[in-house]
C-alpha cells in the first residue's frame, strides 16, 4: 500500500496550512487507495515522524514524501534527508522515497508560467 506525506515548512497561522491540505485532498480525490497525510518541519503539527507513524499504522509499505518547498534550500537539502533516514531506521520494512521539491518539478514551473501569462491582454 502506498502512502504520501505532503511535507511543508509550517506556520503558526492556521490559514497557511490550507494550500498544503488542498494538495493532500487532491491526492485523495485522484487516488482514494493512497493513504495521505500532511506534515510540517516546524511551528505546527504533525511533524514528519508523527505523519509517518500514522501511515505505517494504516499498513503502508511505501511512503513518498512530497516536499512543498519552492527551491532546494537547507530544509530540502539537509533537514529532510536526515528526517528520511530516521524514518527508514525506525521502519526498515517501509520503502521511503523523497520526491523532488515542488519548485524543481518542470511541470509546476511550466504551470506557473502559464498562470502568469493567462490574463495578459
Amino acid at each position: 500500500m502506498l502512502g504520501v506525506i505532503v511535507f511543508a515548512h509550517g506556520s503558526r497561522d492556521p490559514q497557511w496550512r490550507l494550500p498544503v491540505e488542498a494538495v493532500a485532498t487532491q491526492i485523495t480525490c485522484s487516488d482514494p487507495s493512497v493513504a495521505v497525510s500532511c506534515a510540517y518541519l516546524e511551528l505546527c503539527d504533525p511533524d514528519l515522524a508523527a505523519a509517518c507513524e500514522e501511515l505505517v499504522n494504516k499498513g503502508v509499505s511505501r511512503i513518498h514524501v512530497l516536499p512543498l518547498f519552492f527551491g532546494m534550500g537547507k530544509h530540502a537539502r539537509e533537514d529532510l534527508p536526515t528526517l528520511m533516514r530516521a524514518m527508514g531506521d525506525r521502519h526498515p520494512s517501509v520503502q521511503f522515497v523523497q520526491l523532488v521539491t515542488a519548485g524543481e518539478d518542470p511541470r509546476l514551473t511550466s504551470l506557473l508560467a502559464r498562470i502568469a501569462l493567462e490574463h495578459t491582454p
